[in-house]
């Protein structure tokens, strides 16, 4: 083996590589996130959603659809036509928040269902306001009054039920918070079901929806690393095929049609019921009709409805070897969680938004940490001193000279006279603790207002209403705490996983304790 002389020999680091590695590293804004360790080589399976998951929509323009479609319908119920002339703030809502049918109110919790904020209409709720009608009682998010926010669909019904609540309380006009709830989701639902959102978006796909051009890549390198591919979504045949055509159709000259990604491909899914009930899986003819599915499964063809158990049986596969990718919260992660052993991946568009503003207010969240830091600090010399003042207090009391009631001419004993030169030094030490404790408090109070301020510069960097979507306050939002607990990895985007190794270990961080932190 031939060695270099010491004047030959190469200096570290070499000049195409970095010491510290960043240029390597996958961006935060693309990179996946594990709650749970999840190993891809033990992934035999991966399915996937469609609708904001490998479909991303364009949300202002599907919020502007939504908003149209359902003035609409309300005006044909009696609203007024002026409604429909009012600005609507597309950028009020976040998933998350809960609404209170009885009061009006949309609230955000953090995980233990604390409300730390909510607005009435587009009007902030004081904190005062909101102790006397959430603080001091148990919230029940699941009682008929409340209602979640928890998809991207259902962000234009928040944002329609803040304004139109606005708009008929400024003129003066009592509203049945109840009964204008109602009408607005029956109004979404009705443009849903009968076509009007989804011909529009069929009719204009480009508008509404974002051609991803790392999807097709990123599925052929899954289905080159050996994984088998499934699409179980709600949407029905027609609209399936005329969205997946658009995002996959003529993406690579290796597939002919997008049924060409997919061993298995399901739609009219009917989520979550696809996971708590039995009902039959269907196979769509050519024709077009319906009849009910053989075992094993025909590649490329389309079924509808089906359950849990009967697509188990279809994949040949354990549970546990299936990775779910979807968006929904309630009807892909959680319930696929619940009911089955299959890992869940959540696609969360707003994660791109959320990591690049933790990155901008990187300073003031370590700072708002520092203070807290502090604060336990000051917290223990404040307690300190407290106890040291009462025993002062008590000493003082023990060594009290005779009371004024004798006679104070008398010559005082010089055990007494010690006694009150004790007392005396006592009192010019509880002196010093008593300003001691003052200064503390008074500290306390500068980091507190100090946190506070620099709350609002965090949370502006993130929402200008609700701050972060998943965290509120110091801990998490429920929506977070909901990601943590059912999505065992998350990320914005499918084409995410474009940036791994389709054998890639993601390893969660280790699960600390506050006794450990």
């Amino acid at each position: 083996m031939l060695l270099r002389s010491p004047a030959e020999q190469l200096t570290l680091p070499l000049p195409d590589t970095s010491a510290t590695g960043e240029p390597t590293r996958i961006s935060r804004a693309k990179r996946i996130f594990a709650n749970r360790s999840l190993k891809l080589s033990q992934v035999d399976w991966i399915g996937f959603d469609m609708d904001y998951t490998l479909a991303i929509y364009r949300q202002e323009e599907m919020d502007r659809l939504s908003v149209e479609c359902t003035l609409r319908k309300l005006v044909a119920r009696g609203y007024p036509p002026e409604i429909c002339e009012l600005e609507y703030p597309y950028d009020f809502p976040i998933r998350g928040l809960l609404i209170d049918k009885k009061l009006g109110n949309i609230l955000k919790m953090d995980r233990f269902k604390h409300v730390q904020k909510g607005y009435h209409g587009m009007r902030k709720l004081e904190r005062d306001e909101l102790r006397a009608l959430y603080q001091s009682k148990r919230i029940r998010p699941q009682n008929s009054r409340y209602h979640w926010v928890d998809t991207l669909y259902a962000l234009s019904e928040a944002a329609i039920y803040a304004k139109i609540i606005d708009f008929f309380e400024g003129l003066g006009h009592p509203v049945d918070y109840v009964s204008l709830f109602t009408d607005i989701r029956e109004s979404i639902d009705e443009a849903h079901r009968d076509g009007t959102i989804l011909d529009a978006v069929e009719a204009d796909l480009p508008r509404f929806v974002e051609r991803d051009p790392l999807l097709a890549p990123t599925l052929h390198k899954l289905r080159s690393a050996g994984k088998r591919l499934f699409l179980l979504t709600n949407s029905r045949w027609p609209f399936t095929q005329a969205m997946m055509t658009y995002l996959l159709g003529d993406a690579l000259p290796e597939y002919p049609s997008f049924r060409h990604f997919f061993d298995v491909i399901v739609v009219a899914a009917a989520k979550p019921a696809f996971f708590q009930e039995s009902r039959a899986l269907m196979m769509r003819t050519v024709e077009g009709e319906l009849r009910p599915a053989t075992f094993p499964l025909e590649r490329g063809a389309v079924h509808e409805g089906g359950n849990l158990q009967d697509l188990e049986r279809a994949l040949g596969t354990t549970g546990d070897r299936v990775l779910y990718v979807g968006d929904h919260i309630y009807g892909d992660i959680l319930r696929s969680k619940r009911e089955s052993a299959w890992r869940s991946a959540m696609v969360i568009q707003e994660m791109t938004v959320e990591v690049l503003a933790s990155e901008k207010c990187r300073s003031e969240m370590d700072r708002v940490h520092e203070l807290h830091n502090r604060r336990e600090e000051l917290e223990d010399q404040l307690r300190f001193y407290q106890v040291r003042f009462k025993e002062l207090t008590r000493q003082i009391d023990e060594h009290l000279p005779r009371s004024e009631s004798e006679d104070s001419t008398a010559p005082s004993p010089p055990g007494e006279t010690a006694t009150s030169e004790a007392a005396l030094a006592l009192e010019i030490e509880r002196t010093r603790v008593k300003r001691t404790v003052e200064r503390v408090r008074g500290q306390m109070r500068t980091i507190d207002q100090e946190v506070s301020e620099l709350e609002q510069v965090i949370d502006a960097c993130f929402h200008p209403y609700w701050g972060s979507l998943m965290k509120e306050a110091d801990d998490r939002s429920s929506f977070g705490d909901q990601v943590e607990e059912y999505a065992c990895i998350y990320t914005s985007r499918v084409s995410n996983f474009a940036a791994y190794s389709p054998l890639q270990h993601f390893r969660s961080g280790r699960d600390r304790m506050p006794h450990e932190q």
